[in-house]
């Protein structure tokens, strides 16, 4: 048996992409790289094959492919290009784990190929437990998969459950660092800048995370995650908003307990978590000394200021493809934001609009998910030009 977990990194050139192959680094004898999948940044790709030689690296951007293709090519590295190519990658026999670290909706086909094809996921692309949850874990039900998560609140949760009855759980406890808006006022939101929110007080993530942590519809995304990935009734599931990002989440437990994961605000300890399949590998990285930080401080969020964190509920009471349309309409509207098309709060207001233009299904499949995607982003993009041509 090969000693050597071999390990596909989908999104290779993004934040978490680039950690996780850190990691692979760090622990050569226990990891290979063996498939790398980027979006547009191909000169990184190029690098970061030349560095693992994988076999194989794809880049999404098809017209990218004849630059990767020619470099690639003396090394001997196989190379692809386009979505297909991504999925069916999934399917290869020199993968036993997918780290999916796609930022929004690209995440989901691949993810979901890897469960059909019997492949572990280190989950980092919180949008397919967003978008169709209900679908994944369906999908799970029937393959050997399971899904570890990477994202640092539910790889908390799922640290503090280890060795736990389910039946004993009371309450997840997500945190937030209440990202760079904290302590602005509602009138202050109106005029902030690109530059404002990416300035996020703790964590050092991609562009759209980083916005998202800015409006709070990142924690929304958690607490659907969390419902889907840890089967709890969204009435047990809260936000809290910690400033300090240590402690990464907590659950409260039917005799009163609360156990609560901390760790120095570093994706290196999910990502190596979940590289190594729930079991803790040793690290020369610096950890947490609780004396350098003076107090640990927990608010209720406010959903009046940060109204988008209630989308959350409202997504998992409707059901559906509600979801969906939330997260389609997010990444177009923040994408607008990034381009400054569009004001920060009218993140909010493109969502909103989109929500009540985009027909309702109550029990969508796979196809119905992919529809309502394809529409909602066009009608999002359509609600985001008006505001841009309202404000010339």
């Amino acid at each position: 048996m090969d000693p050597q977990k071999k390990i596909a990194v989908l999104g290779s050139t993004g934040s978490i992409g680039v950690q996780t192959l850190d990691i692979i680094a760090e622990y050569p004898d226990r990891f290979r790289a063996t498939v790398l999948v980027a979006g547009r940044n191909v000169e990184l790709l190029i690098s970061q094959a030349r560095q693992h030689r994988p076999n194989l690296a794809v880049i999404a951007d098809e017209s990218l492919y004849p630059t990767l293709r020619d470099a690639l090519a003396p090394l001997g590295i196989e190379t692809a290009a386009g979505a297909d190519a991504i999925t069916d990658a999934m399917e290869r026999d020199d993968v036993d784990t997918v780290v999916t670290a796609t930022v929004g909706y690209s995440g989901l086909a691949p993810t979901l190929r890897a469960i059909d094809a019997g492949k572990q996921i280190a989950l980092a692309n919180k949008e397919t437990m967003v978008v169709a949850g209900e679908l994944v874990t369906r999908r799970l039900d029937n393959s050997p998969s399971r899904i570890i998560p990477v994202d640092s609140e539910h790889s908390a949760i799922y640290q503090c459950m280890a060795g736990e009855e389910s039946s004993t759980v009371k309450k997840l406890l997500i945190t937030a660092s209440g990202g760079p808006f904290r302590t602005r006022s509602i009138d202050e939101l109106s005029s902030v800048t690109v530059r404002d929110a990416l300035a996020h007080p703790n964590w050092s993530m991609g562009a759209k995370i980083t916005i998202d942590s800015a409006t709070m519809l990142n924690k929304a995304f958690e607490i659907i995650e969390a419902r889907w990935l840890f089967g709890i009734t969204p009435d047990r599931i809260e936000a809290v908003v910690h400033p300090q990002s240590i402690v990464h989440s907590m659950v409260e437990f039917t005799d009163g307990s609360v156990k609560a994961q901390l760790g120095i605000p570093d994706m290196h300890l999910p990502i190596r978590y979940a590289l190594g399949d729930a079991s803790r590998l040793a690290t020369n990285r610096p950890g947490l000394r609780l004396q350098d930080y003076a107090r640990l401080e927990f608010f209720r969020p406010d959903t009046e200021k940060f109204p988008l964190i209630n989308m959350a509920y409202y997504a998992l009471e409707r059901g559906g493809n509600t979801a969906c349309v939330i997260n389609a309409a997010n990444e177009i509207a923040v994408d607008a934001f990034l381009h400054e098309r569009i004001g920060y709060l009218d993140i909010q207001r493109t969502i909103e609009s989109t929500l009540n233009d985009v027909p309702f299904i109550a029990s969508p499949g796979y196809d119905d998910y992919v529809a309502t995607n394809t529409l909602a982003r066009r009608i999002a993009e359509e609600h985001a030009k008006s505001r841009f041509d309202k404000k010339r």
